[in-house]
């Protein structure tokens, strides 16, 4: 296209210039017209009702209420900011039509979600529903931010926020453009959905479908925040359905590759959360079971502990099935767990070994899982945390299952022996973990060469620890388990000497057994008495008890109930 010439040019500037007179002129005349016209008799009749042509932004008794605000602030007002008055005035603010009042009241709050360590009265809330409903953006970002304050600081009851009709607006303003709004409302969300009646509000009300959208959102605090309302959710297993249902599970596995450590956790907790329930097991791993399980354990190598920790959780929670427990192992996740059993962090060693107890179960994994460097960090774990009952219950339930492979060898020589023995001594005898750890040495005892090496690690402590606990029949599983390690020891020299010193306390628990109602206690006691009579002291000790006095009446017993069991089985048979 060709350039204008001299001519044409002048002719367009005076144009413009012309259009120009013209529009002021129009603009003098327009205002000309109406100044006449409010000028004009007719509009000035009843002066004292009069009405202009568009309804004033500020009205009379706002004027004054807004006065009266601020010379109470000037007075000390804050000293009493939870009086009548300044409720009253608060609610005039909160529900004007005037953008600059409800600053003020939406301000106030701030203020005083800032300031403020008491609990807030119900009635104080009534003026959120109109600052959250507010068109100015002001007024929805500092209202928002002094909700989230007083939910977090614990001065609003959760329930209540739901209940005075609130859930609403807040979820209203989930799909607003600002993003400090969406984060503000997002945090309010999370908080409420930390109580279960409240999760169900936010459901019903469908505050699921805006949650997932802002998960996906690109500043990162709206992101945090909407993916930790949705682990909060999560807790809820109607929810769960729901969260399902609107394809949440995609989102959350895709956000375990996030930077942000936060969004991994809380994606991670929120599936860990639904891989809880077996039933949703089918929906997690259905997209791609490899590429979810090769992120998961990719995050056990997370610097930040809660993120690892919960990796774990999750994992946990997926391997029920062996072939998920098969691709696990041939993610190569062992390294990872071994690496964790000697994390500085309790929640990660727990995590960890909670997961590698899981994988123990299976015979398949049994094998791979026997190596010596992982008995080495068993044995070590056990010897370092032998107060912790999670560890200690854990590993000893791992150390038998491994026990069951064939490479039983392996853990005898392994300090995983030692470690068991002396967490016995430090475990206190109401904890289930001792019933673990009694069961395992139980179990390896039954070979020779376990038993063998059980014997160079006994003193007279642990022997004074096994003859107590075996006395104690109301602890029935852990006083089996100990009397039975007793008896696999006996034979042995140095056993007998150490044994001899509580030759009291065993003819205790002996009396105990053989009239337990329980034939594998009596067994247990019968076989005990045969082994501890070639002893010697035994012998000459429990012929002064009249232990054989005792197990005449128990074999006169036998014979009556073996007599019984004929008679009704000629009486079945005939």
């Amino acid at each position: 296209m060709g350039q204008l010439c001299g001519r044409c040019m002048q002719l367009l500037r005076d144009f413009v210039a012309f259009v120009q007179r013209m529009s002021s002129d129009l603009v003098h005349s327009i205002k000309e017209c109406l100044t006449l016209i409010s000028k004009c008799s007719c509009l000035k009749q009843n002066s004292s009702k009069a009405r202009q042509l568009y309804k004033p932004i500020l009205q009379p008794h706002e004027r004054v209420t807004a006065q009266e605000f601020l010379q109470h602030i000037e007075t000390g007002f804050e000293m009493s900011p939870l009086g009548k008055d300044p409720l009253e005035a608060l609610r005039t603010l909160a529900f004007s039509e005037n953008p600059g009042l409800q600053q003020s009241a939406a301000l106030y709050y701030l203020h005083m979600s800032q300031h403020m360590n008491v609990p807030l009265p119900a009635e104080h809330l009534e003026p959120f529903y109109a600052l959250l409903r507010s068109a100015d953006l002001e007024v929805q970002q500092m209202s928002s931010l002094s909700l989230v304050n007083f939910l977090l600081e614990g001065n609003i009851d959760k329930e209540l926020v739901v209940q005075m009709g609130l859930l609403e607006p807040i979820l209203d303003l989930l799909e607003s453009e600002d993003p400090t709004v969406q984060c503000n409302s997002c945090a309010c969300t999370m908080t409420l959905a930390v109580s279960e009646s409240n999760r169900e509000a936010i459901g019903a009300a469908r505050g699921v479908t805006p949650l997932l959208s802002l998960a996906n959102s690109c500043d990162p605090r709206v992101q945090q925040n909407a993916v930790g309302a949705i682990f909060n959710l999560t807790q809820s297993e109607k929810i769960q359905q729901v969260l399902c249902k609107e394809g949440a599970l995609p989102v959350l596995a895709l956000l375990l590759e996030s930077p942000d450590s936060e969004v991994q956790y809380y994606s991670c907790a929120a599936l860990s959360n639904v891989a809880a329930n077996v039933q949703h097991h089918e929906a997690i791993l259905r997209p791609s079971s490899r590429f979810l399980l090769r992120t998961l354990i990719s995050l056990l190598s997370s610097s930040v502990d809660k993120v690892s920790s919960q990796a774990c959780v999750c994992l946990r929670n997926l391997a029920t099935s062996a072939d998920i427990q098969a691709e696990m192992v041939a993610e190569d996740i062992l390294p990872k767990l071994h690496s964790l059993l000697a994390s500085c962090s309790e929640v990660v060693r727990r995590a960890s070994i909670a997961l590698l107890w899981i994988l123990s179960q299976h015979p398949h994994n049994q094998d791979t899982l026997a190596c010596a460097e992982l008995l080495q960090s068993l044995g070590m774990l056990l010897s370092a945390h032998k107060t912790d009952p999670v560890i200690v219950g854990h590993t000893a339930c791992i150390i038998k299952n491994l026990s069951l492979s064939k490479n039983r060898q392996r853990i005898i020589e392994s300090p995983c022996v030692e470690g068991l023995l002396q967490t016995m001594l430090s475990t206190d005898i109401q904890d289930d973990s001792l019933q673990y750890v009694t069961s395992c040495l139980a179990e390896l005892a039954k070979q020779e060469a376990a038993t063998v090496r059980m014997v160079q690690w006994m003193d007279d402590p642990l022997t004074k620890c096994l003859v107590s606990l075996a006395g104690q029949l109301e602890h029935t599983e852990a006083s089996f388990q100990a009397a039975s390690i007793i008896q696999h020891m006996i034979g042995h020299e140095k056993t007998m000497l150490l044994l001899s010193l509580h030759i009291g306390e065993i003819q205790a628990y002996l009396k105990n057994f053989l009239t337990h109602r329980e034939i594998r206690f009596q067994q247990l006691g019968i076989s005990t008495f045969c082994r501890l009579r070639e002893d010697p002291e035994f012998s000459l000790a429990f012929r002064k008890s009249q232990m054989a006095k005792l197990l005449e009446q128990v074999r006169q017993q036998t014979e009556e109930t073996q007599e019984l069991l004929r008679a009704a089985i000629c009486h079945e048979d005939s």
